[in-house]
Formats: structure tokens, sequence, C-alpha cells
């Protein structure tokens, strides 16, 4: 197991975070999006920070992954991950 120091996890969550967004920009073209299976139980911190930096694009692509994503995670990221929906549909 790794343990991070407070400054160093700030710089790592932001790191994994990039990662992992580049990998939901390459799923929003398919149909396949048990990727985000993945993202469970993951720091909250780091989810938040991702679904900012897809926020970010204000690319509503991201629709379709967002609601698979949201069909299995915990019921305060469901909320923050409908309020992101709402807001990328906002965009159309």
């Amino acid at each position: 197991m790794i343990v991070f120091s407070e400054s160093g996890w700030e710089i790592e969550r932001e790191t994994y975070a990039e990662e992992l967004f580049q990998k939901l920009q390459k799923l929003i073209n398919g149909e396949d999006f048990s990727f985000v299976t993945e993202l469970k139980d993951r720091n909250r911190g780091m989810i938040l920070l991702l679904i900012e930096k897809v926020e970010n694009t204000g690319n509503s692509g991201f629709i379709p992954l967002l609601k698979a994503w949201q069909q299995i995670e915990c019921k305060k990221v469901r909320a923050v991950l409908q309020d992101e929906i709402d807001q990328l549909k906002n965009t159309i």
C-alpha cells in the first residue's frame, strides 16, 4: 500500500484524475461504458475533481457515460453526477 503525504496526494490526485479523464474521453464515442465500474469506491475528492474536468469541457457527449456511471454510484456522487448532466444538457 502506498501512503501519500497531504501535498503528495494533491499532486497525485490531479495526475490520477487527469489519467481517468483521458480514459473517459476515449469512451464517449462508444457504447461500452463498463469502465465506470472501476470508479466506484475511489477517493471522493479525486472523483469530484474528475467530474469537474468533465464539466469544464462543456461536452454534452459525456451525458450517456455520466448516466451509466450514475447507475453504480453512491447517493452523494449520484447527485453530483445529476447536477453535471443537467449542466451539460443546458449547453446543447
